[in-house]
Order: structure tokens, then C-alpha cells, then sequence
């Protein structure tokens, strides 16, 4: 395909004042002033005749892609390279380029990547390639779209999984891990010299008048308990904070803790609601059984209804058969969808350990902290201070009945719900 560039039509442009005067002040020769439309066009034409034959282009893609991972395209000249050769990829909706969009190649150069950001988790595709490059003289561009249809399955994001693994297994072996195994728990594992700085209520008084000396119980943590990660994919979870869907967020944080806990041996199991239960697995246990958690946490979908809180934790309570600790990452924003999901919290804590997990939402910190200018910029800042207020007054009622509440930054929920679900291990409250 062969368009005029910007410069041949600024040429055309131009002439025209000048045709208009010549017709004007000399009409006896108004064919001169239309002589130049014949000129530029024959330089248009001698341009595009002269202009590089298409280049061979070569692109490449991975198949799979977490979300929030930058999906690279990239794209090779195969034979020479085309000085101000332009290339521009089309993508699906679930992709949305880094930058603008396009690269443009110098004289030497042949390779470029041009980055795309998933922001939906499902199936993509990267459509096309177009390629445009002009003449010598600048006058035309030529134009090729190339089909590809390639397609590009955008999974959950385990990046925190992969990056912290190490970290497990190094802290399994010494620190914070170990005296996860040995701790408060409620197996007998040893017994040990009382040191200063143990609990007294460790000192095994039969044992330490037996020796003469002061001897504690060293307990193991029990394993093999059981938790649930609850996910609520209603309307207000598919909100974005920092450019990703609030459930997406949550599905990332709930991979990485429901590593850790296969990690150590308690079985793990995943449940998935909005207006009624969409999600509803079996509990596993073992790491080789993480690939399972990981696809069906793929298979959340976003919604656009309100979330049952009534239905979907009762369902949950009929299908748990054991105490187990119910992980629920959830938002909540109007008072009345606050007072349902606390009534039926409260009757799923009779029997289970219950956390909530929240994100903190920056943006209305940043509303409610900014110096207003404008009457709009306190308007703003009351509301977000009102919104804020109404969080801070749930998360007090949910305490005050019990139940446990995390709030943190979308970055660092993962491994706060990991310290946290230590900390219920070392307490042995599970």
C-alpha cells in the first residue's frame, strides 16, 4: 500500500496560494500556476519507485504470560535494514501497549521489541505487524500489515511465588521457619535447658525436679491443618489500583500464601464467590499440588454484580467438615453490604479462624491528604476522608467481633499474609 507522506501534502499545500495568484493577477496563464500539481506528483512517483522493496520481518512471543509481566514482541529485519523503517503491533483489548505503540529503526539497526502490559487475565491475541517506510525523498510511505494471529494466554501472576522460594526454603532450614516447627505448638517434640528469655509456662516441673535443673517442652507445630482462600470477584474487586484489578491483586497474594502453607504441610484449598459461589475446591496438600491452585485461580472470572456475602460464606461453612483458617480477601464500600458481610463472618467464626485481607486503597489517602486548591479538590478530599472513615469503622467492628483484619499495600500483601499465617502457626491457633 502506497499514502502520501506529511511532506508531499505540506508540498501540495503550499502551491495552492500561488496557483490562486497566478489565476488572479495573470489568468491568461492560469495553466502555469497549476504546473506544479503534475511536478510533485511525478517526485511522488519517482519516490515510491525508488523506495525499499517490503523487508523481511521475523516476530517472536512467548505463548503464556503472568498478568502484570510484560509481554516482549519481538520483531527481526531478516534481509538489510530500512533507515526510518516504522513497525506498530495490534493486540487485543487484555493488552495494552507500555509505550506508544510503535518503534521506529535507525539506518543500521534490525531489531526492535515492543512491549505490551496484560491487564485482564483469559486469551489474547497480537493480531498484526505494520511496517511503513518512505522513499528517498520522503514524498510517499509504503505501507504492509501482516496477519499473525498469535495467541497469548494471560495467566495469574506467581512472580512473588518464584522470587520468595529461595527464601522459603533457606528459612525452613534456619530462622523464622524453623521455629515455626519448633515453637508453641501442641506436639511434644523435646526437651530443652530453660535459657532465659523462655516462657516460663514451657518449664516441665515433674522433669526439671527429676534433674535438678530447669527443663522446657519443646513443641512442634502441628501440621496437616487446613486453610481456605476465599476470593471475592464481585463488582468492587475488579476495580484497578495501580493499573491491575483489585482481584488480581488478591490472587497473586493468596498463590504465594497458599505456597507457603503446602510448603509446610497443611492442605490448602481455594474458593471463589460474587453473587452466589463460582469456585469451590477440594483441600490439597504438597507442593506438587500448587500448578492445581494456580489453575484454578485462573479460572476466577470478573464481575460486574455485587457480592453475596450471605450465600457465599454460608456455603462455605457447609462445605468445611474441620476447623479450618478462612482467608477472605474482600472490599467493601457501602455500609449496608458492610453489615451483611460482618453478620455472616461473625457465624463463620464459630467454628473457623477468620481473616480478612484488605488492600490499602493509596488513592484515597493521596484525595483525603492533598492541599486543596479548587472547591472540586475538597469536595474530593471530604468524600475520600468520608470513605476512609467508613473502612476504618468495618475493620474496627470486624476486630472487635473477633476477627482478624490485614491491611496493606497491593505490593506487600503477599508476604504480610505470609508473616501473618506464621504467626498463627507459632500461636497455634489453627
Amino acid at each position: 500500500m502506497i499514502r502520501p507522506s506529511i511532506r508531499c501534502v505540506l508540498l501540495m499545500a503550499a502551491g495552492a496560494p500561488l496557483a490562486l495568484l497566478v489565476g488572479v493577477f495573470a489568468p491568461q496563464f492560469w495553466f502555469a500556476g497549476l504546473a506544479w500539481v503534475p511536478m510533485i506528483l511525478a517526485f511522488a512517483a519517482i519516490d515510491a519507485a525508488l523506495a525499499p522493496r517490503a523487508p523481511l520481518l521475523r516476530t517472536s512471543c512467548p505463548g503464556s504470560i503472568e498478568i502484570g509481566a510484560p509481554l516482549i514482541v519481538e520483531i527481526t529485519v531478516a534481509d538489510r535494514p530500512i533507515d526510518g523503517l516504522e513497525l506498530a503491533v495490534v493486540t487485543g483489548p487484555k493488552l495494552a501497549p507500555r509505550a506508544e505503540g510503535r518503534i521506529r529503526l535507525g539506518k543500521h539497526e534490525n531489531h526492535a521489541a515492543i512491549a505490551f502490559l496484560p491487564v485482564r487475565r483469559g486469551t489474547d491475541k497480537v493480531e498484526a505487524l505494520w511496517s511503513r517506510w518512505t522513499g528517498p525523498f520522503g514524498m510517499i510511505w509504503r505501507q504492509r500489515v501482516e496477519k499473525l494471529d498469535r495467541t497469548v494466554v494471560i495467566t495469574p501472576d506467581i512472580r512473588p511465588v518464584r522470587n520468595s522460594a529461595h527464601l522459603l526454603l533457606r528459612d525452613a532450614q534456619m530462622g523464622e521457619m524453623a521455629r515455626v516447627d519448633r515453637g508453641e505448638g501442641s506436639e511434644f517434640e523435646a526437651l530443652a535447658e530453660w535459657k532465659s528469655g523462655m516462657e516460663r509456662r514451657t518449664i516441665d516441673w515433674n522433669h526439671s525436679a527429676r534433674h535438678l535443673k530447669l527443663l522446657a517442652r519443646e513443641n512442634r507445630i502441628e501440621r496437616n491443618n487446613q486453610v481456605v482462600f476465599a476470593i471475592d470477584t464481585g463488582r468492587v474487586m475488579c476495580e484497578p489500583i495501580d493499573g491491575l484489578p483489585r482481584v488480581d491483586r488478591a490472587i497473586t497474594a493468596a498463590l504465594l500464601g497458599a505456597y507457603a502453607a503446602l510448603k509446610l504441610g497443611d492442605r490448602v484449598a481455594l474458593f471463589g464467590f460474587d453473587s452466589q459461589p463460582r469456585v469451590a475446591s477440594g483441600a490439597v496438600s504438597g507442593t506438587r499440588a500448587f500448578p492445581l491452585m494456580q489453575r484454578l485461580a485462573g479460572q476466577l472470572d470478573y464481575s460486574s454484580v455485587e457480592t453475596n456475602y450471605t450465600l457465599a460464606l454460608a456455603t462455605l461453612a457447609g462445605d468445611l467438615t474441620r476447623r479450618s483458617l478462612v482467608v477472605i480477601f474482600t472490599e467493601f464500600t457501602d455500609p449496608t453490604g458492610a453489615e451483611l458481610m460482618i453478620r455472616a463472618a461473625t457465624n463463620l467464626l464459630r467454628g473457623h479462624l477468620v481473616l480478612f485481607v484488605i488492600l490499602a486503597d493509596d488513592e484515597l489517602e493521596d484525595l483525603a491528604g492533598t492541599e486543596p486548591v479548587a472547591i472540586d479538590d475538597v469536595s474530593r478530599a471530604v468524600i475520600a476522608a468520608s470513605m476512609l472513615r467508613e473502612r476504618r469503622i468495618v475493620a474496627a467492628r470486624l476486630r472487635h467481633a473477633g476477627i482478624h483484619v490485614l491491611e496493606a499495600k497491593h505490593d506487600q500483601v503477599g508476604a504480610a499474609l505470609v508473616r501473618q499465617y506464621l504467626d498463627f502457626k507459632r500461636r497455634n491457633l489453627l
